[in-house]
């Protein structure tokens, strides 16, 4: 009796054995299809994560990161000029991710939600040019899908990547993917709004036919999460000599701490908060040094304060002036309405001080 009994015993603990076994398979299966966020403290595990995965689903993954898009509209006045892009949510109220080149030189942007439609005017909350990031405010955003921000230090040559914007500012989402091919890369991009010239560092590179358009647009991996903002795409010379297409994105983390610094109110000599000041000029690289007014626009600041084209500015508040980017970067500390001091000479060698005002102006 004891043994039949013992032997009933075993048999149900080997059952209620199996059946764990079996419900703890199922809850793997599942979890093979749910999105799974490899945020910066789960580096290690997504380290393991590499080219031996199954191809990324498009389809799946666009559904998963679209609703945190939105489309962004940069109006240049007096031409009417402007510029299409893409932006990344941020924040239920409002912050939107993107390229500072997508709102460089804009008199008014607007944001248009890629799910609903609804439109949005949006002020420049601040920018970091070296960098080409710049967050934006919604104004009377609220609720909006917020993006799943990944990191982009576990990445791999060969992992399958997603880059998906306002390609050809359609106002639909698309979305290109392919293998990182390099987690450094070094471009010069050349910006088709004004035809200015940008040298970036520290770009991934991926192998996908990224457009005009999609900058600023999210570089997402196999689960949704954002790893990068797309920036560039390869120029045609690239095209021509077999090395393309090609798209670049500055990584996540690069661009996550030009948001933290901007939303810590603190300027930089790369990092400009707020709306931007300007004196109103042209300028270049003087010889040997200082920063050469080319053109003091008619009616602004410079111009009002009497500085003449040709002059070189070769301080401003006692700070030297070297060249125009230690202009520009003397110029991010400052904010419209601010009084600054110029030291200013002239061809002949003559030398003066300058007290301008410095008025709003258009994203640098």
């Amino acid at each position: 009796m004891d043994d039949g009994r013992r032997r009933g015993r075993g048999v149900r603990l080997l059952a209620l054995f199996i059946a764990a076994i079996v419900g703890f398979t199922g809850f793997l299966c599942y979890r093979g299809e749910l999105p799974r966020w490899p945020f910066a403290d789960d580096a290690t595990t997504a380290s393991l994560v590499g080219p031996s995965l199954p191809p990324l689903d498009v389809d799946l993954v666009s559904r998963v990161a679209e609703p945190a898009l939105v489309n962004i509209t940069a109006g240049i006045r007096p031409y009417g000029l402007g510029a299409a892009g893409s932006g990344i949510v941020l924040t239920a109220d409002g912050e939107v991710l993107t390229s500072h080149h997508v709102i460089k030189g804009a008199d008014s942007v607007t944001v248009s939600d890629v799910g609903t439609g609804v439109t949005y005017t949006a002020t420049v909350a601040g920018y970091d040019s070296s960098a080409d990031i710049a967050l934006l405010d919604l104004h009377g955003a609220d609720g909006l899908p917020t993006a799943h921000i990944g990191s982009s230090v576990p990445l791999h040559l060969g992992d399958d990547v997603l880059a998906i914007g306002n390609a050809g500012g359609t106002g639909s989402p698309t979305a290109v993917g392919g293998p990182i091919t390099n987690l450094d890369s070094a471009i010069v991009a050349r910006n088709s709004a004004d035809l200015s010239r940008k040298s970036l560092h520290g770009m991934i590179e991926v192998a996908a036919a990224v457009a005009a358009g999609q900058s600023g647009g999210a570089l997402v991996d196999r689960y949704g999460a954002v790893i990068g903002v797309v920036t560039a795409a390869s120029g045609d010379l690239q095209k021509a000599l077999g090395k393309g297409p090609n798209g670049y994105a500055v990584p996540i983390d690069t661009a996550m701490n030009v948001v933290r610094q901007i939303r810590s109110g603190t300027p930089t000599d790369t990092v400009h908060i707020g709306p931007t000041a300007t004196l109103g000029i042209l300028t270049s690289d003087a010889r040997p040094t200082g920063a050469r007014v080319d053109v003091a626009i008619y009616g602004l600041p410079a111009y009002s304060a009497g500085v003449a084209d040709g002059e070189t500015i070769t301080a401003l508040d006692d700070r030297p002036i070297t060249d125009s980017q230690m202009l520009k970067a003397a110029l991010n500390a400052h904010r419209p309405d601010d009084v600054v001091r110029l030291e200013v000479s002239d061809a002949d060698g003559g030398r003066r001080t300058v007290n301008v005002t410095l008025t709003v102006g258009p994203p640098n």
